[in-house]
């Protein structure tokens, strides 16, 4: 049975039509736990769906993770992946290149990552840093730039040639709450680490990522493979609308199963436990 429509037929999710991604949006009250958790529990239940399918099927998948620093990327991939197998739900999230990696071809350390059949490779950060990161902090030459806003469009048409489903999402948050969470971690111990010398920047160039975003957005937002943006202001509702949005994009099918019945557990045939001096975790709580 159908679980959900081809891609040419999925449900259509309108554009951001303001002023862009980072403008206002809507007044709405925060999502509840319980509410989150309810709606989260059933998204689950689809992302399963989803994986028996994709290791049926051999399908390939990729998905890119892109945003504002502190918008809420770890969240929603934790989300995604809290019910799924790590063996077909990849996640990516390489460290700075190093000098031999500097010296390749750009997109050459994210190849060796890309999916097998049966795979979904999450990308927490990408090729996208050349224009993001690398672009603002002047990491990469003028031509280098040029050259990958050039050729990124031909690249991601020919993945889908081939087969590979690549789906790219933005997260937006608003100027505020980027503060409020880049507070937040300094004065939690277990966010610090979360806090690098990047995310300062960020904070502090909002405007120069606000001019390089748009310039991505110009160059890279095709009909074959378009950015969806996600307003992440609340991290509960960004999660789930992303989502349903992705579970909505891949025209994956109910998998029929077999019948699962618990075996009895086998008879000790005279087996005793042993008197061995085990070293038990001391129970603390």
């Amino acid at each position: 049975m159908a679980r959900a429509k081809p891609q040419s037929q999925a449900k259509k999710h309108p554009p951001i039509t303001l002023r862009g991604p980072d403008a206002d949006a809507p007044s709405r009250d925060r999502l509840g736990g319980k509410e989150y958790a309810r709606e989260l529990k059933k998204l689950h239940v689809d992302l399963v769906k989803l994986q028996l399918w994709v290791k049926a099927t051999g399908a390939r998948i990729i998905v890119l993770f892109e945003g504002r620093d502190a918008a809420g990327k770890g969240g929603v991939i934790k989300a995604i992946t809290e019910r799924v197998s790590p063996r077909v739900f990849r996640v990516i999230a390489l460290p700075s290149p190093t000098e031999r990696q500097k010296s390749q071809l750009f997109i050459q350390r994210y190849l060796e990552h890309f999916p097998a059949g049966g795979e979904v490779v999450i990308f927490d950060r990408s090729w996208y840093n050349r224009a993001g990161v690398e672009r603002v902090m002047g990491f990469c030459t003028e031509v280098e730039y040029q050259r990958f806003l050039r050729d990124t469009p031909r690249v991601e048409r020919e993945l889908g040639e081939i087969g590979i489903r690549l789906v790219k999402y933005w997260f937006e948050v608003s100027p505020d709450e980027q503060t409020r969470r880049f507070e937040e971690r300094i004065a939690d111990g277990r966010k610090i680490w979360k806090l690098s010398p990047m995310d300062l920047e960020s904070h502090r160039r909002w405007y120069d990522y606000s001019r390089a975003r748009d310039e991505m957005f110009a160059h890279t937002d095709t009909d074959t493979s378009p950015w969806n943006v996600v307003r992440s202001d609340d991290k509960r509702r960004a999660r789930l609308n992303c989502i349903r949005h992705f579970l909505d994009l891949i025209p994956y099918e109910d998998v029929p199963a077999t019948k699962i019945k618990l075996p009895k557990r086998q008879k000790p045939h005279g087996y005793v436990e042993p008197k061995y001096p085990y070293r038990v975790v001391p129970e603390a709580f």
